[in-house]
């Protein structure tokens, strides 16, 4: 019996052995909470091509789009735990969700696979181009002269462009007025028409309005300058110490993946992270290249998830 015993554990190693080594043997489904033509669609066209290369398999982007990424979430979160079905997630849907939905049907590290942390995406502090001021220091100085009557405008409530003023707030101790808006693009549209006077946008965005002279661009919230924005300085060269808040991108698969099969998808990234060209063409569109591990990766969710919570508790956004 213990022979007979022996000889099934042994076949069921090797099958699921043969079945790793095997992996994959199909097209891989990527699931984005949030529509085409977005930043994380961006990035995740930027990367299949070289990941279909080393994988063998064709990469399918599966656009789930709702209530903060969370509905992306959930769907990836039900599926099978086989490695077929990947999400590509951002810094709202992964730690910024946890605190600001009372019911949210997901928890980030029980629920998922990390695989792998690809990038980091700084924001700059922007400002209407009628405004006075051209420096980071000079709009703070502005701003306190005025409590209350400068306003910022966001692309909603809790997401990352509302949180990082709020921490800008906390850090200078300004008084401004949060105007939330339905997307980053109506909230452009009122900051460069003067409706609002300061907002917190992702590189890419406010590097082309601010080269197109349609916005002013005072800083950046990374610890190091940025490409796409080399002239302007970051918010702690401006003054205010140890202000670093960059979002990121990553991936994530369903909870219980097979180490072997986590560690086969992480290399892939990897290998692929260290393509001169994806670098540059990462860089171009305005983020970081900041490969983690599985393991790497899942530390740095468990240590972010806190410091965002904060973020949202002060800020007072609350969703159902």
């Amino acid at each position: 019996m213990k022979f007979a015993k022996s000889l099934l554990a042994i076949g069921l190693l090797a099958a699921s052995a043969a079945a790793t080594a095997a992996y994959p043997d199909k097209p891989i489904r990527v699931v984005i909470g949030f529509p085409a033509g977005g930043p994380l669609d961006q990035h995740a066209r930027l990367l299949s091509e070289r990941l279909q290369a080393v994988l063998g398999q064709q990469l399918i982007i599966d656009y789930k789009s709702g209530a903060g990424g969370t509905v992306g979430a959930q769907d990836v979160m039900k599926a099978a735990p086989d490695g077929y079905t990947l999400m590509l997630a951002n810094t709202g849907v992964m730690v910024i969700n946890p605190g600001l939905y009372s019911k949210l049907p997901y928890n980030t590290l029980r629920d998922f696979t990390p695989i792998a942390r690809t990038a980091m995406q700084p924001l700059a502090l922007l400002v209407n181009t009628k405004l006075p001021v051209n420096t980071l220091p000079e709009f703070i100085s502005y701003a306190k002269a005025r409590p209350g009557q400068v306003n910022y405008g966001s692309a909603g409530n809790g997401g990352i462009s509302h949180l990082v003023p709020e921490m800008f707030k906390n850090a200078t101790g300004l008084f401004m007025v949060h105007i939330p808006y339905r997307g980053s693009a109506p909230a452009f549209t009122d900051l460069m028409g003067g409706q609002v006077q300061f907002m917190a946008e992702s590189i890419p965005q406010a590097a082309s309005y601010h080269k197109q002279g349609k916005v002013k661009a005072l800083a950046v919230t990374s610890r190091e300058r940025n490409p796409a924005l080399p002239d302007t300085p970051t918010v702690i060269e401006s003054g205010i110490k140890g202000f670093e808040v960059v979002g990121f991108y990553g991936f994530l698969a369903p909870a219980g993946l097979p180490k072997d099969i986590t560690a086969k998808l992480s290399d892939a990234f990897r290998q692929v992270l260290a393509s001169p060209e994806v670098r540059n063409r990462m860089v171009s569109q305005g983020a970081d290249p900041a490969f983690l591990g599985s393991e790497d990766f899942g530390k740095f969710l468990a240590a972010e998830m806190p410091r965002w919570a904060e973020a949202v508790k002060q800020s007072g956004a609350r969703l159902d």
